[in-house]
């Protein structure tokens, strides 16, 4: 994936250039007229509520999933469409209708995407829908010649018999659907497949490269007014009071909406509205908030890492007997930051209230968090909200659990009864106002006997909590269950063992964030696994591949070290490193080669990713998210943090809050190596043990050990 300059003809979106007002200010969207009068029962002729076969032959799927670059708009239509049998030239993909879901007993199952699970938790019942929607057309059809079913047979949208009769898909469509729906049904098996295992053309694609792709942000309504938001810099702070008269007399103005801890400026169009925000005089009541910065932080975290009473999320053997029988004991600290999501389409909504309904269009990762979160807002049935749904411009997570922008937008839009109003957040906004993957600090200590042999490990984890803030329920006895992946769930067959977890939450709002803990998780675990091996002077893959026989992590281990010669001696200025991690169902493992010079520049020669991770629908998906988990890796490992000052967010746009360029990213190579036994993730797991195989291969070659991120601040930075 070697990145290089290259010119290209782009064809332009087709934009809607809408004048505004004598400033010959303009915007830039396309006009989407509403289906307001679409009647609530009237769900087509389906075949299973996920399939649509028309006349003409088009098979559409519905997607109750978000495309969000990962693939699963095509890859889940693959998945009906080899059970189902049809030609797939003719099968397209449109999101799943959020307001039927409610309607019908939210009979699309979960319509959240993050976590991996897109495919993975989805491929059972998709599959099966198509299984049983072939299984109506035969029925149908049989019928129609009045012979068995058994005689029947299908092949790309086609059924015929052994009388040489053929009917296509559309043409009985509309009989099968009055079949009843089966509930006995076998699946193929992978030895089977034709259309899932292979990579055609994704939907999502043309439209992205071409300009064409329309987003929330593109979105304009008939007479819709735009708004731009301010919210209190210093989080739980609230406000004060806002001087209107500034702005009121200011062109294209139509209203200013207060809350209670923002302020919005709607107008004619987006520019106008932030432009006069910026010129509005804002007091904030701000609480002893303001006084938190990185310093106070870290001593807050520092009293987590020594707390000897901190909750025990995992615990094997006797630790106490393993330090006391040690030859050698090594200990270490890791710490990380706070890390914004940095989508390229800030938050984005727009909304139409009326006292009988409300329509929302945005980039969800979760139509139906997003319903709820906008009728909860302006008490209506949650059955009278229709969310409209769009490809997201990155979510990363931002967009799932926290709805903060659509409560913000319903609330704006209700202030203007019937008329639409699209919030858009500022990059300021969106960059100070982010829900951040928390700070954490983690202490590691080992045992290891005369021979270095591994013999026991105690972790100590503090941090702040994601799911004290969106699921309570979920912690237990004080453990978070996802800020402790990769300890409490860690793969390593060693018989003494203690996770502890120190919950110590600050007011920056944390969330979830690509991997969430599985990225700075292994950066402590696998880079403290490293100093073991090297303070018991045994090779690092080799001290690894002792503790993990007859595991999945063995095997991609395996792979990346002999694909990346990890027996060949390095040279002069030269390292290698390597690291194993399984996380959201997958098994992963990475090995570096790269280069350091006096300057501390880094050139990543070859960078290794193996990934198990079950069965593959889509290979070129598969490998261009382990590209993308590359990328996301090496920025957030160089480049990326948001600093704390005063309270709030120091960092406020792409200027101060770095991301890895085009010119600093490295040729990867994937392995996917699918053992076809189960369902795993593939959107996060590659990113895992990316991280602390380059700070590995960074100690090789410099014989300096990286425990904090970004790294720039230790003065490294890569070669472009």
């Amino acid at each position: 994936m070697k990145m290089k300059n290259s010119s290209f003809s782009q064809k332009r979106r087709n934009f809607l250039v809408t004048s505004a007002g004598v400033s010959g200010a303009f915007v830039l969207g396309v006009t989407v007229k509403p289906d307001l009068a679409v009647a609530v029962n009237n769900y087509g002729p389906e075949l299973t509520h996920w399939i649509l076969i028309d006349p003409d032959e088009t098979v559409t799927v519905r997607i109750a999933r978000t495309e969000l670059g990962q693939g699963t708009f095509t890859g889940l239509a693959q998945m009906v469409a080899e059970e189902l049998e049809c030609d797939w030239r003719n099968v397209k993909s449109e999101y799943a209708d959020v307001n039927m879901h409610i309607h019908r007993d939210r009979i699309f199952k979960s319509m959240s995407t993050g976590g991996s699970r897109g495919i993975r938790d989805s491929q059972d019942y998709i599959r099966k829908a198509g299984a049983a929607a072939r299984i109506m057309l035969i029925r149908a059809a049989a019928k129609r010649w009045n012979v068995p079913e058994s005689e029947c047979a299908t092949q790309n949208g086609v059924i015929s018999n052994g009388s040489g009769k053929t009917i296509t898909y559309g043409q009985i469509a509309l009989s099968a659907c009055e079949e009843s729906i089966p509930t006995d049904i076998s699946l193929k098996p992978l030895s089977d497949w034709t259309i899932m295992g292979t990579s055609p053309a994704r939907f999502d694609i043309p439209e992205k490269t071409n300009g064409q792709q329309i987003y929330a942000s593109d979105i304009l309504l008939p007479g819709m007014l735009h708004a731009s938001i301010l919210q209190c810099p210093v989080w739980g702070g609230t406000l004060k009071s806002v001087d209107e008269t500034k702005i009121s007399s200011l062109a294209g103005i139509k209203k200013i909406v207060k809350d209670q801890s923002w302020v919005a400026v709607i107008a004619d169009n987006w520019w106008r509205a932030n432009e006069a925000l910026k010129r509005l005089p804002v007091s904030w009541d701000i609480t002893d908030n303001q006084n938190v910065s990185n310093e106070s932080i870290s001593k807050l975290l520092r009293t987590g890492i020594n707390d000897e009473s901190s909750p025990v999320a995992r615990e094997d053997g006797n630790i106490k007997d393993a330090f006391q029988n040690a030859a050698k004991i090594v200990d270490a600290e890791y710490s990380s930051g706070y890390l914004n999501h940095a989508t390229m389409e800030p938050q984005t909504t727009a909304a139409l209230f009326t006292t009988e309904r409300l329509d929302v269009w945005s980039g969800t990762q979760n139509g139906e968090s997003t319903a709820a979160a906008a009728a909860e807002t302006v008490g209506i049935d949650l059955k009278k909200v229709f969310v409209h749904k769009f490809h997201a411009g990155g979510g990363f997570g931002r967009r799932v659990a926290h709805q903060d922008f659509t409560k913000q937008a319903v609330k704006i839009a209700k202030s203007l009864p019937g008329t639409p109003v699209r919030l858009q957040w500022s990059r300021e906004e969106d960059m100070r106002h982010g829900k951040y993957r928390p700070v954490s600090l983690v202490k590691l200590k080992g045992a290891l006997d005369l021979e270095g042999n591994w013999l026991g490990w105690h972790v100590r984890q503090a941090d702040q909590s994601i799911m004290i803030t969106v699921r309570p329920s979920a912690i237990k006895d004080g453990v978070d269950p996802v800020n402790t992946r990769c300890f409490k769930d860690n793969p390593y067959t060693v018989s003494n063992y203690r996770n502890e977890y120190a919950m110590r939450n600050t007011h920056v709002p944390p969330g979830f964030w690509r991997a969430v803990a599985h990225t700075n998780n292994p950066f402590a675990r696998e880079g403290f696994i490293d100093e073991l091996a090297h303070a018991a002077k045994k090779d690092p893959y080799l001290f690894r591949r002792q503790y993990l026989q007859g595991t999945k992590d063995l095997e991609v281990l395996d792979a990346v070290a002999a694909a990346i010669n990890w027996e060949q001696k390095n040279k002069s200025g030269f390292g290698r490193g390597i690291a194993v991690v399984d996380a959201y169902g997958s098994y992963t493992a990475s090995a570096v080669e790269l280069s350091v010079d006096k300057d501390k520049k880094i050139d990543i020669r070859r960078i290794v990713v193996a990934i198990n991770c079950g069965n593959v629908v889509h290979p070129d998906s598969v490998k261009g998210q382990i590209e993308g988990g590359v990328v996301w890796a090496l920025s957030s490992l160089m480049h990326e943090e948001i600093n704390i000052k005063d309270g709030k967010a120091v960092e406020s746009n792409f200027t101060d809050y770095k991301v890895l360029k085009l010119a600093e990213t490295p040729e990867v190579e994937a392995i996917v190596m699918p053992s076809g036994d189960f369902w795993g993730g593939v959107g996060e797991p590659p990113i895992s043990a990316i991280i602390p195989a380059v700070a590995n291969a960074i100690f090789q070659a410099t014989g300096e050990r990286v425990r904090q991120m970004p790294i720039s601040k230790l003065g490294f930075s890569f070669r472009t």
